[in-house]
């Protein structure tokens, strides 16, 4: 038995590249590092909040790529230099990557660090409503336009040309 995909149904051509993002995302989503929230700041305001403890300002990159929100945060290596001999090491400062899938509307309005936890703001912006009228062509009018231009009186043809005389 093979897995229903959106392009099998008739009503759902097009929708490839939703598919594509949505199995992305299962796949990534699955990562459980770090701990995330996301809340709802007002009517159109969302926040994401990272737990980055341990990672500075210039370790963290945040892109948006094809409506996907992507934050990486890249390991330090502590061995260069320092001559720590850890008994226990729990602190994770491994590398990141963290991917959100924005709706169309949805735009990062900023990102701020503070005490270890990374936050992006997110802004749902009100579509626009464009209506446009589509006039119809029945072609009647354009008989009656070619009707009202033409000459009395019949002109010949010769080759498919006009002659006037």
């Amino acid at each position: 038995m093979t897995k229903p995909t959106f392009g099998t149904h008739p009503f759902l051509l097009g929708f490839d590249e939703l598919e594509r993002l949505v199995e992305h995302t299962v796949r990534t989503g699955n990562e459980g590092y770090p701990p995330y929230n996301i809340e709802q700041t007002g009517a159109a305001g969302f926040r994401i909040t990272l737990a980055v403890a341990g990672f500075a300002e210039d370790d963290l990159s945040i892109t948006l790529e094809d409506r996907q929100l992507v934050i990486r945060g890249r390991s330090r290596d502590d061995s260069q230099g320092d001559e720590r001999i850890y008994l226990h090491r729990g602190i994770a400062a491994r590398q990141f990557q963290r991917a959100f899938v924005l709706a169309d509307g949805v735009d990062v309005s900023g990102a701020h660090l503070e005490h270890g936890l990374l936050h992006v703001s997110l802004q749902r912006t009100a579509p626009e409503n464009v209506v446009k009228t589509i006039q119809i062509d029945s072609g009647r009018s354009q008989v009656t336009e070619q009707s009202q231009n033409r000459p009395s009186a019949s002109p010949r043809h010769e080759h498919g040309k006009r002659i006037t005389s």
